[in-house]
């Protein structure tokens, strides 16, 4: 303490470097060198300026202690205590001037043992920190997962669907207290958020709807004043519980008011049928009974129309309802919407019209077969279908109808999976979130989406974008993807590579059906086969069931419209006839995905199928597409040689053998990486791409695709609009006046003849076949060392 009270007070810079040397030593005095000090009788009070010379030089030798004898004796006024002698410092003004106390060896050995210590420290704890920074940080921060290759990631990706994540999903949709379109979709907004999507959009439109009136809809008994609801049930003896089924049980778009006429059976419609009852019957206002199935409802109509029916009355024959499908007493619902919001063509609220002249009213099989006076039937091997018999009194009746045209919003949900080399190009999935069917779908399409980005959180990254879409008001014409679909078409007819639909995936658990365009007919087999060979009943499993059908749903735009190429997987209950295969036109009430897959192992299945489609369509660096297929489809269609000319099929042969050059040549890049130049990869995705655009015309008959790749069920293969052609020309002799349908550039004539036709045909060929040989020259000077 007295090195420190004199530094203070002189401040030198001598006994500041000596300070700062012995600062850390300690300076407290203790007994034993108090008694020292009494004994030892030198004093120290002056000492040689060399040794304070080598201090102040930095010399590191202290030399030797100093010689006792040389010291002056101590004043014996000095106190010898530690007090006295800092009272005796602090009094001499000449004491620094003429000494300053070296340290000794001991002293020297203590200052380097402290710094040492001190040193040794402050290193490990350096040390130690780095190590618990690393530690922690390596904790929290996981090593990133190399990517798999295509088979490990198809096999992660299936692992992680299961049916008891879908059953959760499920249940968790179903809780909802609120069960409007708008509820469902922002709900399933809030999962896509959470499920990992980071690009989740919520978009509403305002379109007009048809829905059921205040009161069910009526058809009378005019001779015995009987009043019946559409399942048969008299008016009189319905209760409060009945109200909801019967306003269900209507035709969304139908002409309203009251229509009087006779019953007529005209079977199911057929140009045929409609040519035996106007031979002996005049059908000017009459009502006409038809069957579903063998053709679009929509086309059915145009005829009955054209062919001056006031109303129309529509049901299912027992005969061609699906096994287990009570249809006696069950009226549906249908929709008269070819697509879009109906208000864009001409529809209005105030005019109180509909989208047919037609009063329209879905019935019952029981209340068909009162009005008929058929028979009884049977089921199965001896099943007679409904007829009306020979030499029956018709009966006449009045047909009521009162549907309410009103604006409602409905919503749609889209979100992104981005890709990475190619994210301008889209692989759209689509479902739907109306009451009628969408649980069970949304369950899926949330277990696709949880799939695909957990794998996105082990590393893997998409080539292209996947867009999941789940639409609004599909019921009733499949609004909210016409409406999306049109205000995207410009992106969308440039970078839309593919629709994989799950419009109804598990209605029944018959059969599993898959549709698909030719351009994927092969894909669609091959996931099929794969998934066929774990059935879930186990034993036999059926063979692969791939068509090229008309979808229904909302698939209809992007397969109609852009010709998108389209697939779909779903597990149905009809039996695959041609007359059952429009019954999909019919909406019953939905029964619950617990009610129908408990186990929830159709939904698991049609997930894994779905998500594999999926995974190739995004991650292939060539497209999964077969122009070959397209063209055995084209020629397969015309083996009527007496319907087609010469130079058709000739162009359809040209086509065939470029197609499958074509194919060969696709896959050189599909199999070898060394072949994979981006830019002519990427030029090689978009024909492919293409092909189907080309077939694609202007127009067709209501409720006929304009794309015709898609075919009408049938026992041989037929382009539609030859199918139609051929029924124009019955048509027109039917009806003994030219049939004009107005279309936005001209006005055909009974839809089109049959030379029309094929030179739409034609020119589809030509075309097509001019975009594979575009795709041959981009392997000429292919650069066959191009690296990926």
């Amino acid at each position: 303490m007295a090195y420190r009270k004199v530094c203070d007070a002189q401040g030198g810079p001598l006994v500041g470097e000596v300070l700062h040397c012995s600062g850390d030593l300690d300076l407290d005095w203790d007994l034993d060198k108090e008694e020292e000090l009494q004994e030892s009788g030198p004093s120290m009070d002056r000492m040689q300026m060399q040794h304070v010379d080598c201090q102040r030089s930095g010399c590191s030798d202290p030399g030797p202690d100093p010689d006792p004898e040389l010291m002056e004796p101590i004043q014996p006024s000095v106190s010898v205590s530690p007090h006295g002698r800092f009272e005796r410092l602090q009094e001499d003004p000449n004491y620094i001037s003429h000494f300053t106390r070296a340290p000794g060896h001991k002293g020297q050995r203590r200052l380097h043992c402290f710094l040492l210590r001190y040193f040794l420290a402050g290193v490990g704890l350096f040390v130690l920190g780095i190590l618990i920074g690393w530690f922690s940080h390596t904790s929290r921060v996981k090593p990133p997962i190399p990517p798999l290759d295509s088979s490990d990631l198809l096999e992660e990706l299936l692992r992680g669907i299961t049916a008891d994540k879908i059953d959760a999903l499920q249940r968790s949709f179903s809780t909802l207290s609120d069960d409007s379109e708008e509820s469902r979709a922002r709900y399933l907004y809030r999962q896509w958020v959470g499920l990992g999507l980071t690009d989740v959009h919520l978009s509403n439109h305002t379109v007009l709807l048809s829905l059921p009136g205040s009161t069910p809809n009526t058809i009378t008994d005019r001779s015995s004043h009987q009043c019946f609801l559409p399942n048969g049930l008299p008016c009189d003896q319905r209760g409060p519980n009945d109200i909801p089924k019967q306003q269900f049980s209507y035709a969304a778009y139908s002409a309203v008011g009251s229509v009087q006429g006779e019953v007529v059976d005209v079977q199911y419609g057929s140009v045929d049928d409609l040519r035996r009852a106007k031979d002996t019957l005049n059908l000017t206002n009459q009502i006409a009974v038809v069957k579903l199935g063998q053709a679009p409802l929509l086309y059915k109509l145009s005829l009955l129309s054209e062919l001056g029916f006031g109303g129309a009355l529509l049901y299912i024959d027992p005969c061609d309802a699906p096994p287990g499908r009570h249809t006696w007493r069950q009226a549906f619902r249908v929709n008269l919407n070819p697509g879009g919001n109906p208000a864009t063509a001409g529809l209005s609220k105030e005019a109180g019209r509909g989208l047919t002249s037609l009063l329209v009213q879905p019935i019952s099989a029981l209340l068909a077969k009162t009005l008929l006076g058929s028979s009884p039937t049977g089921q199965g091997d001896s099943c007679l279908p409904l007829a009306m018999p020979p030499n029956t009194e018709r009966k006449k009746i009045t047909l009521t109808v009162g549907n309410q045209l009103s604006f409602k919003k409905i919503y749609n949900v889209v979100g992104y999976l981005k890709g990475r080399r190619n994210p301008d190009r889209y692989v759209l999935v689509g479902s739907r979130h109306d009451s009628d069917q969408g649980s069970g779908t949304s369950a899926i399409m949330n277990q696709l989406i949880a799939a695909l980005t957990e794998q996105t959180k082990r590393g893997w990254v998409p080539d292209r974008t996947t867009v999941f879409c789940s639409w609004g008001g599909s019921a009733l014409g499949n609004i909210g993807s016409y409406e999306w679909g049109k205000d995207n078409s410009v992106v969308l007819q440039s970078s839309a590579v593919a629709y994989v639909s799950l419009n109804a995936p598990v209605r029944g658990t018959e059969t599993l059906r898959a549709t698909a365009s030719p351009t994927l007919l092969q894909l669609t087999s091959d996931i099929q086969r794969r998934q066929l060979l774990s059935c879930i009943r186990g034993g036999n499993c059926p063979g692969p069931n791939v068509s090229s059908l008309q979808l229904p749903g909302d698939v209809n735009f992007f397969a109609n419209q852009l010709a998108v190429p389209t697939m779909e997987f779903a597990f149905e209950q009809t039996k695959a006839e041609e007359t059952t295969s429009f019954l999909s036109e019919a909406q019953f009430s939905a029964e619950s995905p617990e009610t129908l897959d408990p186990l929830f192992k159709f939904h698991e299945t049609i997930a894994k199928m779905t998500a594999e489609a999926i995974l190739r369509l995004v991650n292939d660096p060539v497209l999964p597409f077969y122009p070959l297929d397209i063209a055995l489809d084209v020629q397969n269609k015309l083996k009527d040689k007496t319907a087609a000319s010469s130079p058709l099929l000739s162009s359809a042969s040209s086509l065939r053998d470029h197609a499958a050059f074509f194919q060969s040549e696709i896959m050189r890049p599909a199999n070898d990486p060394k072949e994979r130049d981006r830019s002519h990869v990427r030029m090689l995705n978009d024909v492919l791409r293409d092909l189907e655009k080309s077939f694609v015309i202007p127009q067709t008959p209501p409720g006929v695709y304009r794309n015709l790749l898609y075919s009408l069920p049938g026992k041989t293969a037929q382009f539609s609009i030859l199918k139609f052609s051929q029924d124009a020309v019955l048509h027109c002799n039917t009806t003994s006046k030219v049939i004009k349908y107005n279309s936005a550039n001209k006005e055909v004539l009974c839809y089109s003849t049959m030379n029309q036709s094929l030179s739409l045909i034609l020119r589809a060929i030509r075309s097509a076949e001019r975009l594979v040989c575009f795709g041959l020259d981009l392997f000429e000077n292919y650069p066959s060392d191009a690296k990926k």
